[in-house]
């Protein structure tokens, strides 16, 4: 994997290695399932991955939000927004590998 970002490429090749598909079936593979994601979440579906996460469609309502350098209050329209809700086992892994990262003395020291 390359850098702090995963990329499509990355997915795919993980897949390749992994699976054992051929690079062009594991690049295929990655996209059709994220399409099939995308395609559900567009419908208004939620998805959810197990141990990893939910995505959801909320719709917000119109609501009145406040210019920061104004001051003048302006009209925000209703709008349909996509949510990501992380599981606890990812978040519990997420938590681990920082106190894994933190060690023995600054452990201590995040605990006061």
């Amino acid at each position: 994997m390359s850098g702090n970002t995963v990329t499509r490429a990355d997915l795919a090749e993980a897949v390749f290695r992994k699976v054992g598909l051929s690079r062009s079936e594991s690049a295929s593979l990655v996209e059709m399932v994220i399409e099939e994601i995308c395609n559900a979440i567009v419908r208004g579906e939620s998805v959810k991955l197990s141990s990893f996460a939910t995505f959801q469609v909320r719709d917000k309502t119109e609501r009145v939000g406040r210019n920061p350098k104004t001051g003048e209050e302006v009209p925000i329209s209703p709008r349909r927004v996509m949510t990501f809700k992380a599981s606890n086992v990812l978040k519990q892994k997420v938590l681990d590998a920082h106190r894994d990262r933190l060690g023995p003395l600054d452990e201590t020291r995040a605990a006061e």
